[in-house]
């Protein structure tokens, strides 16, 4: 039972927030493997079945499949592992479901073909900026 003036968040924000940061875990792991054109869009308004979509470049299979490896690493360090994973053979289109987040790891012209920014261009970008890395 909840009380007036309780500070209480209502649980889809609460998931907003936590899926923000997932999003931006999964970012700064794409960051870290190399992968290029990173965009975070805040699709849960749009979308009744994710919060939001992490959608980033790879420059081959391979890279595409290291990509998806180091999202995987990443998030399983924070006690998280997809509830789907899908294309990783192929590699053109690779799709991590992690429930209020989905990755969406593309070779270029896979990427330009599908061109999800723009079948969502009504969802707000989520701002990210890569962290600075040690090695620089």
């Amino acid at each position: 039972m909840s009380h007036p003036g309780s500070n209480v968040a209502p649980s889809k924000e609460v998931g907003t927030v936590d899926a923000i940061a997932l999003a931006r875990m999964a970012a700064d792991a794409i960051a870290d493997k190399k992968g290029q054109d990173i965009v975070l869009l805040e699709v849960g308004d749009l979308f009744v079945i994710t919060e939001v979509f992490v959608i980033a470049t790879g420059n081959s299979r391979p890279h595409v499949q290291a990509l998806a490896d180091g999202v995987e690493e990443f998030l399983k360090e924070a006690g998280r592992k997809p509830l789907r994973d899908e294309g990783r053979p192929e590699a053109e289109w690779v799709l991590l479901d992690y429930g209020e987040i989905m990755v969406h790891l593309f070779q270029p012209s896979s990427r330009d073909y599908y061109d999800l920014e723009r079948l969502w261009r009504d969802a707000p970008v989520i701002d990210w900026t890569p962290a600075v890395s040690d090695a620089s």
